[in-house]
């Protein structure tokens, strides 16, 4: 076999493995017009979202922005005890929706989506779509409100019931960027004709 042929084989197998999916961030997260025009397939992807859920596009991606800055990789950093051991990560969330293990089976479960993953741009829109219609059921939040809706999504539905963000300044100061977010990403893509 000649050495290019080698190197052809290599590379395919290479690319195969890696199943050839960029979960980089966009380069630019504060313009949503330069977003979808960088990432096409997130923006058909929350599209599809909204239609099916009656979540704004712009709503999902201030989630994603606070969420994971758009990275399909993202996780929560690593634990360690005394400085050096490793206790494993802070928690289960990963992906682009950063979200829990349990919360993801409870979607997948629900939507009948079980080969969702966490790192497909797809399925993690289709993810805040789906929480967000049980926060609607559960606790009345409307979808359209980004910082509510973040609340719910950072406590989980009883958290928020409870009110549990209401001790956390932190949170809802987060919260309110989530908010502040959306409405800038919602004013750009009415400036650029993508709403």
């Amino acid at each position: 076999m000649s050495s290019v042929l080698r190197l052809v084989a290599v590379a395919f197998l290479l690319a195969s493995c890696g199943g050839g999916r960029d979960h980089s961030p966009p380069r630019n997260l504060d313009d949503a017009c330069a977003l979808a025009t960088e990432r096409p397939a997130y923006f058909r992807a929350m599209r599809d979202t909204e239609r099916r859920w009656n979540v704004p596009v712009p709503v999902q991606m201030a989630i994603i922005h606070a969420e994971s800055r758009f990275d399909g990789d993202a996780r929560t950093p690593h634990r360690y005890a005394l400085g050096v051991i490793p206790l494993g990560r802070q928690s289960s969330a990963y992906g682009y929706s950063q979200a829990l293990d349990g919360t993801w089976e409870d979607y997948q479960s629900q939507t009948r989506n079980r080969h969702a993953r966490r790192d497909n741009i797809e399925d993690a829109t289709d993810f805040i779509g789906w929480y967000a219609s049980e926060a609607y059921a559960r606790n009345g939040i409307h979808p359209t409100d980004a910082r509510d809706l973040y609340l719910s999504y950072h406590e989980g539905h009883a958290g928020y019931a409870r009110g549990s963000h209401n001790s956390q300044r932190w949170l809802t100061d987060l919260a309110d960027r989530v908010a502040q977010r959306a409405a800038m990403y919602d004013a750009q893509l009415r400036a650029c004709n993508r709403r």
